[in-house]
């Protein structure tokens, strides 16, 4: 048998030769057409979504609602543990400031010399011990400084927690896109945090009633601080 020809049962007219598919019959009057076909999207033009799916919403962080605010309280706390951990940093400071001291102390005394109805000094300061502290207190100026780059800068900076805000579970982020602020968007913030001294310190009570639980230097950057435990 021959694989050429039209398949068996298809009609044929008498010449042997296949007919052509018939249309499909139209639609009776009054019953519904079926409905076109969906419009191809032109050049550039963005595809539908997939049945099931729904566009994300709008909003903070890729769609995704805000965290909660920090509480005041948190944010004090974070304060603190920063304060204390630098307080640290600066003991070669303290150290070496009451050597400064002492050393310039031990030549002030004096004594009252009968003959003369004068008192006179009893020695000269000590100038050994005056330079040990003058160089411990600019070793732990440099120290401070540096926890302070450190800390504001390049750790709050790429992550968004310092010391005390990582014990804390609260995290700085940009307002808008909710994104660390990068290193020198955070030391700039750091500075910022002066002009919250204003007025009695307002600007550090602010966020006991302000909606955002922002200070001024959060609404003048538009940063907030968010609840988000370090992971």
């Amino acid at each position: 048998m021959s694989n050429y020809g039209p398949p068996p049962g298809a009609p044929q007219d008498p010449s042997g030769q296949p007919l052509p598919p018939t249309p499909p019959p139209a639609p009776a009057y009054g019953q519904p057409s079926a409905p076109p076909p969906p419009p191809v999207p032109g050049y550039g033009a963005a595809p539908a979504a997939p049945t099931g799916y729904s566009a994300a919403p709008a909003g903070y962080g890729y769609g995704a609602p805000t965290p909660p605010y920090a509480s005041w309280g948190a944010r004090a706390g974070a304060f603190i543990i920063d304060g204390l951990v630098g307080a640290v940093a600066m003991i070669p400071f303290w150290i070496g400031y009451g050597l400064l001291i002492g050393g310039a102390a031990a030549g002030g005394t004096s004594e009252y010399d009968p003959n003369t109805g004068m008192y006179t000094p009893a020695g000269e300061p000590n100038g050994a011990l005056m330079a040990i502290g003058g160089l411990l207190m600019f070793i732990g100026f440099l120290v401070s400084l540096a926890f302070l780059f450190w800390n504001y800068g390049l750790k709050q900076g790429k992550t968004g927690y310092t010391i005390g805000k990582g014990v804390l579970g609260i995290k700085v982020v940009k307002e808008a896109d909710g994104q660390v602020l990068g290193t020198w968007f955070s030391i700039g913030r750091f500075f910022v945090h002066y002009l919250d001294q204003l007025a009695c310190y307002i600007g550090y009570l602010w966020p006991l009633w302000d909606d955002k639980r922002q200070t001024f230097a959060d609404k003048i950057l538009s940063t907030i601080v968010i609840i988000e435990p370090k992971k």
